[in-house]
Order: C-alpha cells, then structure tokens, then sequence
C-alpha cells in the first residue's frame, strides 16, 4: 500500500491485514510501563486506532473522538496504538481526560507495527489506521488512511460498530 506525508511518497514494511484475516497477538507496553498483549483484552469489540504520534494535532484529535464516541458503547474495547514514550502517552491522557480507552506504545519493540504491516520505514513512526476485531481477533473492518496528516472517516466506523454491537 502507498501512503503519503504531506504529499511525499511513504512506504509501509510488510503487509497489512485484511477483513477476514485472524489478527496476530502482539507486544507492547501501556502507558503504566507494563507489558501489553492482545490476546489479555477481553473478548469484545475491539476498535484498534493507529497514530502516529500523539503530540501531533490530528492524533490528538483522533484520540479524543474516538474517546468520545466509544464511550457509551458497551462491549467495545478501544486501544490506541502509537510509538510515543508511555511517559508522552499518559501526560496526554491525563491532560487531555482520555479514560474510555487503552492506550499503549510501542517503541520497544516495534512488534505490533511489523506484524500489522503499518510501520512506516523512512520515519520509523505507525501509519495513520483504524481496524475493528471480533470478539475472536478476527479483523471485520479496516481503514488505512493514505495521507498520514488526514482524519479517518469516524461516521463510517461508527456506522460499522453499531451495526454489529
């Protein structure tokens, strides 16, 4: 998949899921400096948003309305995924009242970029991503957003989480 960079051509290392495919676990760390699994989150909804960075304002924007939308929905978990410092990440939850997600990093070990295919290999940073899994890690919808600086469509995942909620 191509994506871009203000307009600059980036390419993404491996292969990226797709709906139907069964999404592999991964490592990470939360924002409490502890280990982080997927296959530790419960057996629900799972929103997956993947920023680049949350010191920058789309990310933030990203993370506060899927904070807000996701909030009254029950059994949907919401992970935020970037390679922020888990120091940067919880600064920013709670600065900015994020309660109604996990948010984790993976700066250590980069296995969540390489097995989901969204690092991107000239900035070493996560592409922009929304992906939603089943109860059983099964991937039903995803959203790969070309241009790194743009907004997902949130209406549509919306759209897509109520119908299956």
């Amino acid at each position: 998949m191509q994506i871009t960079f203000d307009g600059t051509k980036m390419n993404l290392v491996g292969k990226q899921l797709q709906v139907g495919e069964q999404a592999p676990n991964f490592r990470a760390t939360t924002i409490n400096l502890s280990p982080f699994s997927l296959n530790d989150v419960e057996a629900k909804l799972k929103v997956i948003s993947v920023v680049p960075s949350l010191d920058t304002p789309v990310c933030q924007i990203q993370t506060r309305k899927f904070n807000e939308y996701i909030a009254g929905l029950k059994d949907v978990v919401i992970i935020t995924v970037s390679m922020d410092l888990p120091f940067a990440q919880q600064k920013f939850c709670s600065t900015e009242g994020i309660k109604e997600m996990t948010v984790i990093s993976d700066y250590k070990e980069h296995d969540f970029a390489n097995k989901y295919g969204l690092l991107i290999e000239e900035l070493g940073l996560l592409t922009r991503a929304i992906l939603v899994l089943d109860a059983g890690n099964i991937v039903k919808y995803t959203e790969y957003i070309e241009e790194i600086t743009g907004e997902p469509n949130y209406e549509k995942v919306l759209e897509y989480i109520k119908s299956v909620n």
